[in-house]
């Protein structure tokens, strides 16, 4: 069982721009697109990302009806939630939208009561540590599996 981030779905407005929740406005092929292009999902396929899409809580951001960005988040609702997947096209940045677009994440009702949201970004920290993100206190105490192979 997978959780039902679409029972509620959340939406903010600003100036023709629009950050959403609801799943049926994710344009599926535009995400792959971009993420198949990133350094962090290269090569990735549609079927991967619907997969991943299914079992996460998206946010989209829309200039009118063109989806322009996106991030994702697993999380358990409850304590946790890992941040990943994050873009705004290029055409578009340096307008404040990515802040913004983070700021809805945080915002959200099942996010801004969570004990810890995490991330990894190669070249971003600066971006993100003006919204509120630190590195860890204590990284000799995190380990993983790294699977570079896979999907």
């Amino acid at each position: 069982m997978h959780p039902d981030h679409s029972a509620s779905p959340q939406e903010w407005q600003r100036d023709g721009y629009t950050v959403t929740t609801r799943q049926d406005r994710m344009d599926v092929d535009a995400i792959q697109a971009y993420l198949a292009q990133s350094y962090w999902a290269t090569g990735i396929d549609r079927a991967t990302v619907e997969q991943a899409m299914r079992h996460s809580l998206c946010f989209g951001l829309f200039h009118y009806d063109r989806q322009i960005g996106y991030a994702r988040l697993v999380t358990d609702t409850v304590r946790f939630a890992y941040l990943m997947d994050v873009y705004v096209l290029e055409p578009y940045q340096g307008q404040g939208l990515g802040q913004w677009l983070i700021q809805c994440v945080l915002d959200h009702p099942q996010i801004n009561g969570l004990r810890r949201v995490l991330l990894t970004t190669l070249d971003a920290q600066e971006f993100y540590r003006k919204l509120g993100f630190v590195e860890l206190d204590h990284p000799e105490r995190w380990m993983q599996i790294f699977r570079p192979k896979a999907t």
